[in-house]
């Protein structure tokens, strides 16, 4: 048993018919082990760093920045010992190792007239669709500020017309891209062909997402901005994408949500057109309040809510005769939507307060029980 062990372990390692000049305990001892150790080691140094940052009192973003450079020069020594360890375990011999491994990735698993695809290809595709986003961006923000707010148009069309630009960069940039890392783009049709197959049968969702996210760009029911309600999420339209839009909740909730959706269902959009919204304070009173003077209190409390609009009057209406009370009804304009609910709470403890004050009284459910003897 101990003869098998030691023969594993000191015998050179053979794989596909290719020996390589170290064995396994070489391997382990002189490579996988130290590695692992300097990752504990690496773990180690970040938690103390973190526990240190939190108990001083540097201002929270610069504590982020400090360990995220911090983590990042840990993650570069790493790979440099990574590098120096192979550098020894193979020898003179890594060259070679090294020019196997690229031939290896550069080896075409599809080809197609003057296309040839390889795992090299597919990682160079990475850093195209990179640089396509980062000129892309750039473009939009450079339009923005040189063409787009110079011109006396609405934000929804600097909106849709930016983002047209953007997207519209970002396609010629990846065929540039494409073209220039050897794909045909002849070719590349034959393999969207081939893949449209593959869209027919489980890909339909992401196609109707990706038309929907032009249908809104182009036709802006909703933009960056707006104060919407989808799907019984409220919060704010944050970012508009191809595939889908992202929705800070009132909670501070990032909420995804398809394009598709979107454009298929109802969607309350509290700032389409008019930022400005009516709020609704609804009360009761009880049948023994003075109900002319429950009406001039409210109106009062519209006029003095610090998030109204001056010159559009609140007012108040009788709702209906409830069971326990008269049920009354205060509107009142406010400047923003984003206001909404700081006014209605603002009003509704003014109301309680007030009502207070002037003798009325808020009546609670109550049912009046007759036994007949």
């Amino acid at each position: 048993m101990l003869d098998t062990l030691r023969k594993i372990l000191l015998s050179p390692i053979i794989i596909g018919g290719e020996e390589f000049p170290f064995t396994l305990s070489a391997l382990l001892f002189r490579v996988l082990l130290p590695l692992l150790l300097c990752f504990v080691l690496y773990r180690i140094i970040l938690k103390l760093l973190l526990r240190l940052l939190r108990s001083s009192k540097i201002k929270h973003e610069i504590q982020t920045k400090i360990h995220m450079w911090v983590r990042r020069i840990l993650r570069l020594l790493y790979a440099v010992l990574f590098i120096s360890l192979a550098g020894r375990l193979l020898g003179a011999e890594i060259f070679y190792y090294v020019g196997l491994f690229f031939s290896f990735l550069s080896q075409p698993f599809f080809e197609s007239g003057s296309t040839r695809i390889s795992i090299v290809t597919l990682i160079l595709i990475i850093p195209v669709f990179y640089v396509a986003s980062w000129v892309a961006r750039v473009t939009r923000g450079f339009v923005n500020r040189s063409v787009l707010e110079k011109i006396a148009i609405d934000e929804a069309k600097k909106f849709s017309i930016s983002n047209l630009i953007r997207y519209g960069v970002m396609v010629i940039v990846v065929l540039i891209g494409l073209s220039l890392i050897g794909l045909n783009l002849s070719s590349l049709a034959v393999i969207f062909g081939v893949l449209g197959i593959g869209v027919g049968f489980g890909l339909q969702s992401m196609v109707s997402n990706f038309f929907a996210g032009i249908v809104i760009i182009l036709t802006r029911p909703i933009k960056e901005g707006d104060r919407v309600l989808v799907a019984n999420f409220e919060g704010t339209v944050d970012r508009i994408r191809l595939l889908s839009t992202v929705i800070n909740t009132l909670t501070n909730e990032s909420i995804i949500v398809p394009n598709s959706q979107i454009i298929g269902d109802k969607v309350y959009n509290y700032s389409y057109e008019d930022r400005r919204i009516i709020i609704v304070n609804i009360v009761q009173i009880s049948y023994a309040s003075d109900l002319e003077k429950a009406l001039e209190v409210l109106v009062q409390i519209g006029r003095d809510n610090p998030f109204g609009i001056k010159n559009m009057k609140p007012y108040a209406r009788v709702w209906s005769f409830a069971d326990s009370g008269i049920e009354l009804r205060l509107f009142t304009w406010v400047h923003e939507v984003i206001d909404k609910y700081e006014g209605l709470s603002w009003a509704n403890l003014q109301i309680w307060r007030r009502f207070r004050e002037q003798g009325i009284e808020i009546p609670f459910p109550q049912l009046d029980l007759h036994i007949k003897g």
